[in-house]
C-alpha cells in the first residue's frame, strides 16, 4: 500500500523548482563553492616547474598518478592548492571513528549527544591538520627528489606546506558548509565533481586509443556495455531493501482505543553506502602518492616494493583492497549509520515489537543478525564493483582510470543528492497545502454573518 507521502513524491514535478525558493538558493549555493572548489585546482603551488610536471603526470597518467589525479579533480596533476583534495579530512575520520570505538572516553563523548559530536568533530580537524602537515611536507621533498622545484630548499618546503594545508582546510570548509547550507553531503559532492571533471579527458583518450589501433573494437563497445551495466547493477542494489515486519499493539490514549497497525524496518542491503569505497580508497592513495613522487631518484627498497605490490590491478592492491571495503562496510554501519541497540530501543519506546522475538535485548540481537546477513551480500557487491574493473582493465590493458570505485561514488552521490532534493520539493508541497488550508479557513470566518437586523 503506498502512502500519502509516497504518493506526493511521485507525483513531484521538477518544474516546481522555481516555486520552492528555500531549494533553488540551496542549489544556488551549493554550485557556487563548487565553482570555487574547481577554480582553486588551476591555481598552482608555488615554486613548481609546470613544464617537468606536465612530462611526469604525462608518463604517471597511465598508472597511479592517474588514479590520484582523478580523485582530487586533477589538482595533483597541475599541483594545484587543492593537490592533497579531501583525503586527510576522510583519513582523519576514519582513524577518529575507530578511536571512538575503541576508546571509552569517546564512546562516552559520543553520547552526549550535539556537545560530545562537535567535540569529536573538532578532534577530526586536529587530525586533518597534522595529517595534511605530514603529506604536505612529505610531497615537497618528493616534489624536490624529482627535480620537479624551481628552487628547491627550506623556502620552498615551507611554501608548498602552507598553502597545501591551507587548501585542505578550506576544502573541509567548503563541505561542511555545503552540508550545513546547501543540498548534499559536502564532502561526498567535493569527491563527486573532481572525478566528473576529469571525466571528459578519460573518455576522450579511451576513444582515441580506440581509433589508434591501441584497443580492439571488441573491447572498446565491451567496456562502453560493462559500465552501463555496473551502473544499473548500483542503482538496483543501492535502492533493495530487506524489510522487518513491526507490530504495534492496541493502545488507550485518553478515552479513545486506537487499534493496534503494523509496518515495517526497512534496512539497505548497503546501509554504508559509498562509505566504505572512499575510505579504503583513501587508505590506498595515501602511501603511493608521495612513492610516485619519488620515483624520479633511486627510491629506498620499501617505496620500490610499494610501487611493484600497491598499483592498480595488483594482486595484493586488489587484496588489501577487498578487505579494507568489507571491514569498513561492518564497521561504519554497526557504528554510524545503523546500531541495532538503538533501533530496539526505540521500537521498545514505541511499543512496537517483532513478532515472535521479545521486545529489548533479544530484538537488538534479531535485528544484528538479520543486517549481519544482509551486510554479507552488501559488502560483496561493493567489493565486486570495485574490483571488476580493475581487474578487466589490468587484462586489457585499458589505459582509463574509471573504475568501479568512481562509478559508486558517482552514481550513489547523485542518488542522494537527488533525494534531498525532493525531500525539499516535498517539504514546500506541504507547506503549501498547509498555507491554502489556512486561507480557506480564514476565508470562510470572514464569509460568515450575523443574523439582519430588521
Amino acid at each position: 500500500m503506498v502512502s500519502a507521502a509516497e504518493q506526493m513524491a511521485a507525483n513531484t514535478s521538477w518544474s516546481a523548482l522555481g516555486k520552492a525558493t528555500d531549494l533553488r538558493n540551496r542549489i544556488l549555493f551549493t554550485l557556487g563553492l563548487l565553482i570555487v572548489y574547481r577554480l582553486g585546482t588551476f591555481i598552482p603551488v608555488p615554486g613548481i616547474d609546470a613544464a617537468a610536471l606536465r612530462e611526469f603526470m604525462d608518463d604517471a597518467g597511465q598508472g597511479i598518478g592517474g588514479m590520484v589525479s582523478m580523485f582530487t579533480g586533477g589538482a595533483l596533476g597541475r599541483m594545484g592548492i587543492f593537490a592533497l583534495g579531501i583525503m586527510p579530512y576522510i583519513s582523519a575520520s576514519i582513524i577518529v571513528q575507530l578511536l571512538t570505538s575503541m576508546v571509552p572516553a569517546l564512546e562516552q563523548l559520543k553520547k552526549e549527544g550535539e556537545q560530545g559530536r562537535k567535540k569529536i568533530n573538532q578532534y577530526t580537524r586536529y587530525g586533518t591538520v597534522a595529517l595534511a602537515t605530514a603529506q604536505a611536507y612529505g610531497l615537497a621533498v618528493s616534489l624536490e627528489s624529482g627535480n620537479l622545484a624551481h628552487d628547491p630548499g627550506m623556502y620552498f618546503r615551507m611554501a608548498c606546506l602552507i598553502t597545501l594545508v591551507g587548501g585542505t582546510m578550506f576544502l573541509m570548509w567548503l563541505g561542511e558548509q555545503i552540508t550545513q547550507r546547501g543540498i548534499g553531503n559536502g564532502i561526498s559532492l567535493i569527491i563527486f565533481v573532481g572525478i566528473i571533471a576529469e571525466v571528459p579527458a578519460a573518455i576522450a583518450q579511451f576513444f582515441a586509443s580506440g581509433r589508434s589501433g591501441a584497443i580492439s573494437p571488441a573491447v572498446l563497445i565491451g567496456v562502453i556495455f560493462m559500465v552501463i551495466a555496473v551502473i544499473m547493477f548500483v542503482v538496483f542494489m543501492e535502492r533493495a531493501l530487506r524489510k522487518i515486519h513491526i507490530q504495534y499493539p492496541r493502545r488507550q490514549v485518553g478515552m479513545k482505543v486506537y487499534d493496534g497497525g503494523s509496518s515495517h524496518l526497512p534496512v539497505k542491503v548497503n546501509p554504508a553506502s559509498v562509505i566504505p569505497a572512499i575510505f579504503a580508497s583513501s587508505l590506498l592513495l595515501l602511501p603511493v602518492t608521495i612513492s610516485t613522487f619519488s620515483t624520479g631518484t633511486t627510491t629506498g627498497p620499501v617505496m620500490s616494493w610499494i610501487l611493484a605490490n600497491f598499483g592498480p590491478g595488483q594482486p595484493l592492491y586488489l587484496l588489501f583492497f577487498v578487505a579494507m571495503i568489507v571491514f569498513f562496510a561492518y564497521f561504519y554501519t554497526f557504528n554510524v549509520s545503523f546500531k541495532p541497540e538503538e533501533v530496539a530501543t526505540n521500537l521498545k519506546n514505541q511499543n512496537g515489537f517483532v513478532p515472535g522475538i521479545r521486545p529489548g535485548k533479544k530484538t537488538a540481537e534479531y535485528i544484528e543478525y538479520v543486517v549481519n546477513r544482509i551486510l554479507v551480500l552488501g559488502s560483496a557487491y561493493l567489493a565486486a564493483v570495485c574490483i571488476l574493473p580493475e581487474i578487466l582493465r589490468g587484462q586489457f590493458a585499458i589505459p582509463v582510470y574509471f573504475g568501479g570505485t568512481s562509478v559508486l561514488i558517482v552514481v550513489s552521490v547523485t542518488m542522494d543528492t537527488i533525494q534531498q532534493a525532493q525531500s525539499h520539493l516535498l517539504a514546500h508541497q506541504y507547506e503549501g497545502l498547509i498555507e491554502k488550508s489556512q486561507l480557506r479557513g480564514r476565508s470562510k470566518k470572514r464569509t460568515k454573518r450575523g443574523p439582519s437586523r430588521r
